[in-house]
């Protein structure tokens, strides 16, 4: 079903209903941040992406006609690590200023005392794959550099399938040590180099990001296709 309403209540109860450490959103509403942070209870990092032109009045309409405003109530890429992770430091990386701004976001966590994982986070020009393919291995590049010794997780809406686009995926497998993507006709991907795959990524089934209203229709929450993985330190 159709609703002309902010999605929020039920976009986080959802995320608060499932078991994960580190979540990784991509072109979320920016004016969400601060609210999704206290309804995990989770610590996050956020960078604004595309259609950010006059936030104010772009919020204010997205409050009052969603449907009408869209997407243009503004993107940011965010991340969310819960208790006990901390995040210890981030950076970003501008991929794309057109035809719409396209960055990634790139973040060292402790998961716990021990444990430091770097997540990079990032959503892809779409529609066209050469701009996408170097977008993603120049993020990748930066990504790993930044990350050093630490394992890393490199996710997002990569906009490339890796049946159509193999090369991008040989080159972050090869060049940069990246496992294996989501399925072949994916275009959301979780990467990983340095860390054991307990579970391999997949789509969540279409039922699994719906929720039953009043009277039997269904609210699908995204047009994507949550991507769940499972990785466990070396």
């Amino acid at each position: 079903m159709q609703v002309n309403r902010p999605l929020f209540d039920e976009f986080a109860g959802w995320l608060a209903g499932h078991g994960w450490d580190v979540a990784l959103l991509q072109e979320a509403p920016p004016l969400w941040f601060r609210k999704l942070g206290t309804r995990l209870a989770a610590n996050g990092v956020r960078v604004l992406t595309s259609r950010n032109v006059l936030p104010p009045a772009q919020r204010l309409a997205a409050n009052v006609n969603p449907d009408l405003i869209a997407s243009w109530e503004g993107g940011s890429n965010q991340m969310f690590v819960r208790d006990p992770g901390r995040i210890r430091e981030q950076r970003s990386l501008t991929l794309a200023a057109r035809p719409e701004r396209r960055r990634m976001h790139w973040a060292r966590m402790e998961l716990t005392e021990e444990v430091a994982v770097c997540f990079a986070n990032l959503h892809a020009s779409a529609g066209l794959p050469e701009l996408a393919t170097e977008e993603v291995v120049r993020a990748a590049g930066h990504a790993v550099e930044w990350s050093g010794d630490d394992p890393l997780v490199f996710g997002g809406d990569l906009n490339l399938r890796p049946a159509r686009n193999p090369a991008a995926f040989v080159e972050l497998r090869e060049r940069f040590g990246l496992g294996e993507p989501t399925g072949p006709n994916a275009i959301d991907h979780v990467l990983a180099r340095g860390l054991d795959v307990v579970e391999k990524p997949r789509r969540l089934p279409a039922q699994e990001r719906e929720l039953v209203e009043p009277g039997g229709l269904r609210l699908r929450l995204s047009d994507h296709a949550p991507v769940d993985a499972t990785f466990a330190r070396r």
